[in-house]
């Protein structure tokens, strides 16, 4: 009976540290550089991504980041939003195709932004915000290489593009998914009556509980008038 109890309790302490490694290497895994939201509608005209940069190191400081914006589907109208303790560089590049819009031919568009003077600490993180005057719309996605260097001297490359169907890489860069524009309409309907269908559920679930609780109530109420009369009998007789 002994030699099984320790077996079994070997095999438990197996399996536990068998799952917390997997949990780990998952943690380690999802902690990269990352672009939120995770998609756009194509053409998408003033909004703003944010790029969340997490510090890995369980020594080093997150000292400089480098964002890299792609120039043969630029971004029109980029701005970067100022961030407490970190001073943003902004760099153009002339375009080798021009861009047509409604206000003219862009022939320049914003290729790098580098980010100093902060400073995020082992196991926290910083998200930088860039807002934009307009998405392309000629492409299905959009990658921002971006490079991580720490107060060590070590420069994390997040770079890597996995092809369709392959596994994520070690070190993969952010990714922008664009979308076209109904898709993202049609996206918004199903959550809307989604919502709507979870609001009149709770309305009818509400609705039932408050007919519950009033027939309970009425209920007390009847019993409690029955013990009276049963008891106002009793002193008539």
């Amino acid at each position: 009976m002994s030699s099984a109890r320790t077996s079994l309790r070997r095999l438990g302490l197996g399996s536990a540290l068998a799952a917390a490694a997997v949990l780990t290497a998952a943690g380690a895994a999802s902690a990269h550089v990352t672009v939120h939201p995770e998609s756009y509608a194509k053409g998408a005209t003033d909004g703003a991504l944010t790029f969340r940069v997490p510090d890995e190191s369980d020594t080093a400081s997150t000292t400089k980041v480098q964002l890299f914006l792609p120039t043969d589907h630029p971004l029109l109208g980029v701005l970067v939003s100022p961030h407490d303790g970190w001073t943003a560089k902004v760099t153009d590049t002339k375009l080798k195709t021009p861009v047509k819009t409604d206000d003219g031919t862009i022939t320049d568009a914003v290729s790098e932004i580098t980010w100093t003077g902060g400073k995020i600490g082992p196991g926290q993180y910083e998200d930088f915000d860039v807002a934009f005057g307009q998405l392309p719309d000629d492409t299905a996605q959009l990658t921002f290489k971006t490079l991580q260097t720490y107060s060590d001297g070590k420069v994390v490359r997040w770079i890597e593009e996995a092809a369709q169907g392959d596994e994520e890489p070690e070190n993969p860069a952010p990714v922008l998914k664009l979308t076209a524009a109904g898709a993202t309409s049609a996206t918004a309907s199903r959550t809307s009556a989604v919502a709507s269908k979870a609001s009149k559920a709770s309305a009818s679930d509400s609705t039932a509980r408050g007919l519950g609780v009033a027939g309970l109530v009425v209920g007390v109420l009847g019993l409690a008038a029955g013990a009276f009369a049963v008891v106002r009998g009793r002193r008539s007789q």
